[in-house]
């Protein structure tokens, strides 16, 4: 995600909002590189983690956090203001896609970015096949909300694009996240020195080509407004 992101910042000082961004594994990084960063998520708890994690790097003037979630977000962040926009691992579980990318462009001035990390439909139809989960499988192939709505929704990239220009979004670049790594038995990585960096350098590898994406666990979209 990081070689994505980071050709977007190319500007000192943008501003930049996490939707989601809990205890800010990517706030801070992004404080430090000395953007204003804006951190909006409903636990208390994660907030206040923030904080402190913000304090230690130093960056504490540079992050702010909101209590609030996805649905908040035309309340605390003035609309058309900002330059980058994270929103990771939170589509999956609000109640309308399709409104939810509507609000996340309202906030994005013309020409920002929309950094958006999606659970992948396919990778957790083959996780169900082979666990013996025939049944789930074949329910979550079809129905995006997973049997009876349990499972939270995942998305195709052909879906989520189509989502993302209904929302007036361009989509830049798609990259599949853990594309392998889901898939390797941790003891194969403990057999032999290297092999976990073999692993990363595999995923760097194999994260833009799309014939390979319906196997990742994720799907990493940057989008533009």
């Amino acid at each position: 995600m990081r070689d994505a992101l980071d050709p977007l910042l190319v500007d000192p000082g943008m501003s930049v909002v996490d939707v989601g961004g809990g205890t800010g594994g990517h706030a801070v990084r992004l404080a430090a590189s000395g953007h204003r960063v804006v951190v909006v998520d409903p636990s208390p708890d994660a907030l206040a983690s923030l904080h402190r994690r913000a304090t230690e790097a130093g960056v504490g003037d540079r992050i702010e956090g909101v209590q609030g979630d996805l649905g908040d977000l035309g309340g605390v962040v003035p609309a058309a203001s900002v330059d980058l926009l994270l929103c990771h691992g939170v589509l999956e579980i609000v109640p309308d896609p399709a409104a939810a990318l509507g609000a996340l462009a309202g906030v994005l001035r013309p020409g920002g970015h929309l950094s958006l990390v999606v659970a992948q439909r396919y990778a957790a139809v083959l996780a169900r096949a082979m666990a013996g989960q025939f049944v789930a499988a074949r329910e979550l192939l079809d129905d995006p909300a997973g049997p009876a709505g349990r499972t939270g929704r995942r998305f195709a990239r052909a879906e989520l694009e189509e989502l993302l220009e209904g929302a007036g979004l361009r989509t830049v670049s798609v990259h599949g996240v853990r594309v392998f790594a889901d898939l390797v038995p941790g003891a194969l990585l403990d057999a032999e020195p290297g092999s976990t960096q073999a692993l990363v350098e595999l995923e760097r590898a194999a994260a833009q080509r799309p014939e390979l994406q319906p196997l990742a666990s994720q799907l990493h979209v940057v989008a533009q407004r």
